[in-house]
């Protein structure tokens, strides 16, 4: 005690170093203890300091705004129902077993710990938003137990909303019930039970031959891409595996496609569409073209031929409902506070923010970009363009805002392509063909006039996600910097620039697999491949896409298993 005593008093007496090395002197680690309190402090006040920043969804848009935001500047919390990313073109695969449901998953987790910061991640799913307050409420996905489901709700200063979209049912009756749907990584393997578990039924003792064709006989609803990948992957797992283990009941499998449109694969080339229905047929699946699903029941499904207005009724073992995409019912709500009511899908600005809200943007397919039209500002261009205010514009006062132009009106690109044209100065010019040297306001909206029938809406692709959430990512990073620096293109209206461009989709080509290790492309410069080629370079690109190098090799390795040994057709 006396000792303590003396330390004390020697401590109050002696100067600031002396103190801090009679401290360390006491006890080695109080002065790391000391140093750590004030670290966190200071972590504490710079957390709250930060913008808050909630993602909703782990989807295509969500991961990959995720990957590139650098989350120093930002408190970043994530809401999905999953604790997982799934790259989503590869579910077909999942469902006869070419891929494991294994190897096109990622962790959330695993993605965002090698970020420069901490990302907070809830498993549930957002219920309602409230832009008025910058909340939102959440529900838990665990629902069985009590402690862990209870609602919270969280607090933004910025809101991505990346939830994706639902199945599209049309209010068809049965649907929901009798249907299934390839969404998510659950779904194909839902899907690859039923397959198995058509085939066991099949092979019972007791059943008549046409009790077999009914249970063997398997539908898929909607002709696009993801309705044709299952057709072709069911049909080679069918052909390559299944037959082997089941050959009493090989001839009473049938596989059948229905389309209300007049061909597969509408959204690509007529080309591709056209080889896919040739090759379907050379594989025996049927293609029904020209009809409308009436109602579904849990033995068979009721179609109308459009040509004849006649219906019928085909009995089926499996239905596979792939016709597009609906709205959730948490966008359709926050679309009734914003304006928005009756709407398919959230409206955005060029910039991805949606409309009636500040701090709220949304990415993927739950959301559609306003383009704004050329023809509402063409007044405001050609004052803004008229610096010399003599009511016509030189070629150097066009050369100035030309860009401004191309870069706020993506559609003037795609109207030039289409007039074969490389800028706006090519539209302006006299009856032989010179350029003009000056334009008056008429014969500007005149050049100008067909721009907006160019305006088309994105597709909703994981392609489009992808890119709209690291457009978006990378605004974020700039955001203070671009406040005092605008980069983006002139504002026609009220002058000034602003603060970002806008986004501008870029596209790639899109692949549709055959079956019979075929597959066709689309790719930029209307370049179309179809064959055993073209299915390699599939194979090569979506390895590439992968979001992991652990997801891209078990993903090569199931493909490479497949050749050898072929697909399981265990029911697990």
């Amino acid at each position: 005690m006396t000792i303590l005593s003396s330390l004390g008093r020697a401590s109050r007496s002696a100067p600031l170093a002396s103190k801090l090395l009679l401290l360390g002197t006491l006890s080695g680690g109080s002065l790391v203890a000391y140093s750590d309190s004030n670290k966190k402090e200071e972590e504490q006040k710079q957390k709250k300091k930060k913008k808050k920043v909630v993602v909703l969804g782990t989807g295509w848009a969500g991961i990959s705004f995720l990957k590139d935001l650098d989350i120093s500047s930002y408190d970043v919390q994530v809401v999905s129902p999953q604790n997982y990313f799934a790259f989503t073109p590869l579910l077909p695969s999942v469902t006869c077993g070419t891929v494991e449901a294994r190897s096109i998953v990622e962790s959330v987790r695993n993605i965002t710990k090698k970020k420069n910061g901490e990302i907070e991640l809830w498993e549930a799913d957002c219920v309602k938003i409230d832009p008025a307050n910058n909340k939102v409420l959440c529900q838990p996905v665990f629902k069985d137990d009590p402690e862990a489901s209870q609602e919270f709700s969280l607090e933004y200063d910025y809101l991505i909303i990346a939830v994706g979209a639902q199945v599209n049912t049309f209010g068809t009756p049965g649907v929901l019930e009798n249907c299934h749907f390839l969404k998510e990584v659950e779904d194909a393997q839902r899907i690859r039970r039923g397959v198995i578990d058509c085939f066991e039924k099949a092979v019972l003792p007791g059943l008549t031959e046409e009790q077999r064709r009914t249970k063997l006989h398997f539908v898929i609803v909607g002709g696009g891409p993801t309705g044709v990948e299952f057709a072709a992957e069911l049909h080679d797992f069918i052909e390559e595996d299944i037959t082997k283990i089941y050959p009493s009941v090989k001839e009473l499998v049938k596989i059948t496609l229905i389309q209300s449109g007049d061909h597969i694969l509408n959204s690509f080339d007529e080309r591709i569409s056209s080889f896919a229905e040739q090759k379907f047929l050379r594989d025996g699946i049927d293609v029904l073209m020209g009809m409308r699903v009436m109602s579904v029941s849990n033995k068979d499904i009721s179609v109308k031929i459009k040509s004849s207005g006649e219906v019928v009724s085909l009995p089926h073992g499996l239905i596979l409902w792939s016709t597009g995409v609906g709205t959730r019912p948490v966008i359709s709500d926050l679309m009734e506070q914003v304006g928005q009511g009756g709407r398919r899908v959230l409206a955005t600005n060029e910039w991805l923010q949606v409309k009636g809200c500040e701090n709220v943007y949304a990415v993927g397919d739950c959301a559609s970009i306003a383009q704004r039209k050329i023809m509402g500002d063409i007044a405001n261009i050609f004052k803004a363009a008229d610096v010399d205010n003599s009511g016509t514009l030189t070629e150097e006062e066009l050369q100035d805002v030309v860009e401004d132009i191309n870069v706020r009106y993506p559609q003037v690109e795609l109207y030039l392509k289409s007039k074969h044209v490389r800028s706006i100065k090519d539209l302006l010019t006299d009856s032989e063909g010179n350029p003009k040297k000056e334009v008056d306001i008429k014969a500007f909206e005149s050049a100008l006039s067909g721009v907006d029938s160019q305006m088309k809406s994105l597709p909703a692709t994981a392609q489009v996600a992808a890119q709209q959430g690291s457009y978006l990512a990378k605004c974020f990073n700039k955001m203070e910097h671009c406040k005092e620096h605008p980069e983006g293109p002139k504002r026609f209206r009220t002058g000034g620039h602003h603060q970002f461009r806008p986004f501008q989709y870029k596209h790639f080509g899109q692949f549709a697999p055959l079956g019979g290790d075929q597959a066709a492309a689309e790719l930029p410069g209307d370049w179309v491949s179809a064959g055993r080629s073209t299915q390699w370079l599939w194979y090569s690109v979506y390895a590439s896409k992968q979001v992991s190098w652990r997801t891209r090799a078990l993903v090569v390795s199931d493909w490479t298993r497949r050749y050898i040994f072929g697909r399981d057709s265990s029911r697990i």
